[in-house]
């Protein structure tokens, strides 16, 4: 990795390889620098690609990269079938290769997988799946934006998927008939791309797909001692926005009427 000095705050891009977990980087990374580290969105362990890996005061900022878009590389295993859908359950050979090797688009359903971490009665699923329990599990729709073939074979499909947060992409895959995820690779979590893998980026750059406000000294310095500021009526009410001076990320907030609600305030001045 290239940023290894200890900062304050900020989003570093990590390339996470196969066979650790998400967690196993957290602690990696807690490890080397020290403070509070955390991310937004968790990867599979067979899975490699971009972790947004949230330090220090970034950590507040979670909740607006969960929800980001992402996007993924994916080669499927076809004419064979996993328990997990994916390289880590029980594979079968069944010889029957699909015949479409498009995958759905638009609105669709997808019924959470066993080998998720979605809590069902106070536990995680996946703690239920490894005890061999099949319990009623929940459903949600999801948004694929779009499925591109990139590649097949006799054996394999190798698909660009872009969807929205909470896409099931192994179940996506299982879609296609004999078929399981083999190879999954995040690519891009909304506008951040793993090209940047390395870089340590402040919470500015980082959330540029919000929506921009400037704000000059004077309110900046009342924004850092939590006082209100007002806010044009023109501004769409409810939204998350960026309070900015001269650059700088001052605070994430939203219009409440006439002023501005203070979500995360990110850098004090005064």
């Amino acid at each position: 990795m290239s940023a290894t000095v200890a900062v304050e705050s900020g989003i570093l891009l990590y390339d996470k390889p196969k066979g650790v977990t998400s967690h196993d980087i957290v602690d990696r990374v807690r490890r080397e620098r020290g403070g509070k580290v955390g991310h937004a969105g968790t990867l599979d362990p067979f899975a490699t690609g971009l972790l947004t890996i949230l330090l220090g005061r970034a950590t507040r900022l979670q909740p607006y990269f969960m929800g980001l878009e992402k996007t993924y590389v994916a080669r499927a295993k076809l004419g064979w079938t996993s328990t997990t859908g994916d390289p880590d359950g029980e594979l079968t050979e069944t010889g029957r290769v699909p015949d479409d090797l498009a995958l759905p688009t638009g609105t669709i359903t997808q019924m959470v997988p066993m080998t998720s971490a979605v809590k069902v009665d106070g536990e995680r699923l996946y703690k239920k799946a490894h005890r061999g329990e099949e319990v009623e599990r929940p459903s949600r729709e999801v948004e694929i934006h779009e499925a591109r073939l990139l590649d097949s074979g006799a054996d394999f499909a190798e698909y660009e998927i872009r969807c929205s947060s909470g896409t099931y992409v192994r179940t996506l895959i299982e879609t296609l008939g004999d078929a399981y995820c083999a190879e999954l690779r995040r690519t891009a979590v909304g506008p951040l791309s793993l090209e940047r893998a390395g870089d340590l980026l402040t919470p500015g750059e980082a959330l540029t797909f919000l929506p921009e406000v400037a704000v000059n000294e004077r309110q900046a310095v009342s924004i850092g001692y939590g006082q209100q500021i007002g806010a044009d009526p023109a501004i769409p009410e409810g939204e998350p926005l960026r309070l900015v001076n001269e650059g700088n990320l001052i605070a994430v907030a939203h219009r409440d009427g006439k002023i501005f609600s203070y979500d995360v305030v990110l850098e004090p001045q005064g």
